[in-house]
């Protein structure tokens, strides 16, 4: 059994307050959940940046690597026009 934990930070240009920030980033909760993923919003007080706490279980590497190819898909198709990083961890 393989526990995945991640982080995802976004930069986000045309939030201007912390409702805009908001929207985002309960948008790509919502899409997230779809994948079975624990998902957390860490980010702080600045608007224009969002961390996002991830976890997952997944059966062997190969199954967790294909929950991560998931997520960076989504990303690519529904939120390209935001920069991202997506850090990963196994245990």
């Amino acid at each position: 059994m393989i526990l995945a934990q991640g982080f995802l930070r976004l930069e986000l240009p045309e939030a201007h307050s912390l409702k805009g920030r908001r929207q985002v980033v309960n948008s790509l909760k919502d899409r997230l959940k779809a994948f079975n993923l624990s998902v957390l919003d860490i980010s702080g007080s600045y608007p224009k940046e969002a961390e996002i706490a991830l976890a997952w279980l997944a059966h062997d590497p190969r199954q967790s690597a294909q929950i991560r190819q998931s997520i960076e898909r989504l990303l690519e198709r529904r939120f390209s026009e935001y920069l991202w990083e997506l850090e990963v961890e196994e245990l």
